[in-house]
């Protein structure tokens, strides 16, 4: 996946026009954040956090129905945790792409 996402080319191939186009923007929001709290949760992008089978995981919006499901990590170690027990967004610098996919 790794490969496939750092070639034009390669995403192209596998996702076709429209849905590469989109990817790759996503993935330029996903890496220019510092935080996963700078990646918005208003549309396009869309950043929501997961249940059920998927819990821990997030997802960004692609070209409706499928998504860009992530896990997300810390540099430090532990996933941050506010005092609520959510997650701390604002500590969370790290995220691993898992799939694209549409999970509904």
């Amino acid at each position: 996946m790794e490969k496939t996402f750092n070639s034009e080319v390669l995403l192209r191939k596998e996702y076709g026009d429209d849905q590469s186009r989109v990817i790759a923007r996503r993935m330029f929001v996903l890496r220019a954040a510092t935080c996963l709290a700078e990646v918005p949760v208003t549309k396009p992008e869309r950043r929501h956090e997961l249940t059920g089978k998927k819990k821990g995981m997030f997802a960004v919006d692609l070209k409706n129905p499928f998504r860009l499901v992530f896990e997300p990590l810390c540099s430090a170690g532990e996933l941050p945790k506010k005092e609520d027990g959510g997650l701390d967004l604002v500590k969370i610098d790290t995220v691993v792409v898992l799939a694209v996919e549409d999970y509904h």
